[in-house]
C-alpha cells in the first residue's frame, strides 16, 4: 500500500550544507591539516546528500526505493530532498485516456461486430501501480480490450426484445464497461473515471444484411401502427354512421365498407375511387 515518503524540503537542505561548508571552512583556518579534513568530510557530505535531491512537478509523484526496498511516496510538488542513495520513479497522477483498437468480436447472437471504446483513468495508488503489475499503462491497455471483448460477447448488437440490453443502449453499456474494469484494475492501483463506447458497427461482411434487416423491421413496425390506426379510424366512421343514421349497412356491406377502408388507409400508392352511379346495392 502507498504510504508518505520521509521528505524535507530541498532548499533548507542545501542552506544547512552551505552552514556546514562555511562552519568546516571557519573551522580549519589556521592549520592546514584540519581544514583539509573538514573540507573533505564536507565534500563527502554533499555527494551523499545529493542523492536525495528530486523536483516533483504538480500531478506527479515519485516512489521511493532505498536498496529495492520501497520507503514511501512524495507527492507535494516542489523541489524536495529525502533519503539518499535512494531511486525515485516518476508516477503520473493526471487524468488520461486511452481508446482501444477498433476489434471484431461476435456479439450475443453470433453476429460479427466491430467495437471500440475510450477509458478515462488515473493512478490513486503508486505503490500498487508500480510493484503490483510490470507495467500499469499496458495492464489498462490489456485489460481494456479484454472488458470490451467481454461486454460484447454478453449483448446483442440490437435487441428485438424490449427486455434485453443491446450494446447501443449508450448509458447502460458504459456503466457495465465501467464497473468492470473497476474490478480488473484495483489491484494496479487504478481508478476508472469512465469507460465509453465510441465505435459501434456490423462488421462489413454482414453490414449489408443487417442493414436491409434493420429496415425490413422498420416497415413492419411503420406497417403495424398504421394497422393500428386504420383500425381505430374505421371504427369511428362506423360508429358514427350508425349513431347519426347517416345509412344503414347490413354485415355484407358493413366487411365491404372496413375492407375497402383499410385499404385507403393502409395503402403505400394513391387509391382510385370507384364511383357508383346506381343504387347502393347496384
Amino acid at each position: 500500500m502507498e504510504r508518505r515518503a520521509f521528505k524535507v524540503n530541498g532548499f533548507v537542505v542545501v542552506l544547512v550544507l552551505l552552514v556546514l561548508g562555511v562552519a568546516a571552512l571557519l573551522a580549519g583556518i589556521g592549520s592546514e591539516p584540519t581544514l583539509i579534513v573538514l573540507g573533505a568530510i564536507w565534500v563527502v557530505l554533499v555527494s551523499l546528500a545529493s542523492t536525495g535531491f528530486t523536483i516533483v512537478n504538480p500531478n506527479e509523484a515519485k516512489v521511493v526505493q532505498f536498496l529495492g526496498r520501497y520507503v514511501g511516496s512524495v507527492s507535494d510538488a516542489g523541489f524536495q530532498w529525502v533519503l539518499p542513495l535512494t531511486t525515485k520513479r516518476k508516477v503520473t497522477l493526471r487524468v488520461r485516456n486511452f481508446e482501444t483498437a477498433k476489434l471484431k468480436v461476435n456479439d450475443a447472437d453470433g453476429n460479427p461486430v466491430e467495437i471500440a471504446a475510450v477509458v478515462v483513468y488515473k493512478v490513486i495508488d503508486t505503490a500498487k501501480a508500480v510493484f503490483s503489475v510490470d507495467d500499469y499503462e499496458e495492464y489498462i491497455a490489456i485489460q481494456s480490450e479484454a472488458a470490451v471483448r467481454h461486454l460484447a460477447t454478453t449483448h446483442p448488437y440490437d435487441a428485438q426484445d424490449a427486455e434485453r440490453t443491446s450494446l447501443r443502449d449508450g448509458a447502460e453499456v458504459a456503466t457495465e464497461l465501467t464497473a468492470e474494469l473497476r474490478d480488473r484494475t484495483d489491484l494496479a492501483g487504478i481508478e476508472i473515471i469512465e469507460a465509453r463506447i465510441t465505435h459501434l458497427a456490423y462488421a462489413p461482411e454482414i453490414a449489408q444484411a443487417m442493414l436491409v434487416r434493420q429496415q425490413a423491421g422498420q416497415v413492419v413496425a411503420a406497417r403495424t401502427r398504421i394497422v393500428e390506426g386504420a383500425v381505430g379510424m374505421v371504427q369511428l366512421a362506423l360508429d358514427r354512421l350508425s349513431a347519426e343514421g347517416v345509412v344503414d349497412l347490413d354485415e355484407e356491406r358493413r366487411a365491404q365498407m372496413v375492407s375497402n377502408l383499410l385499404v385507403v388507409l393502409c395503402g403505400d400508392r394513391a387509391t382510385q375511387p370507384v364511383v357508383n352511379t346506381g343504387s347502393l346495392y347496384g
